[in-house]
């Protein structure tokens, strides 16, 4: 396999985690629904949907905010990238190969 850029493998991750997370609030979501279908009263009823409905929000809010953050590291490290690519680091000068001889005093 051909080496992957990073940003690529950070998209690719934070995709697969969104899908966890939504199917996650979509489980819980259809939990309460079901409590929802199976109480008594309509006072329970209406408080297990507005549970079912406020876990979803929630749920697909966290996926959004995680999707966004992964996105904006994986633009940054390309953008860090591009750049390093782009700019090339100043040449050293050639060391000298004739080393200086020291005369020593005889005295």
């Amino acid at each position: 396999m051909a080496e992957a850029d990073l940003d690529v493998v950070i998209r690719q991750n934070a995709r697969q985690q969104y899908k966890n997370l939504v199917a996650a609030a979509k489980k819980r979501r259809d939990k309460y629904l079901k409590l929802a279908g199976s109480a008594k009263d309509a006072e329970a009823k209406t408080r297990y949907r507005h549970i079912a409905k406020n876990a979803m929000l929630q749920g697909t809010a966290a996926a959004k905010r995680l999707q966004l953050a992964a996105d904006n590291a994986a633009d940054s490290y390309a953008r860090s990238m591009r750049n390093a690519m782009t700019t090339v680091p100043a040449a050293k000068p050639a060391k000298k190969s004739a080393k200086t001889k020291v005369k020593k005093k005889t005295g």
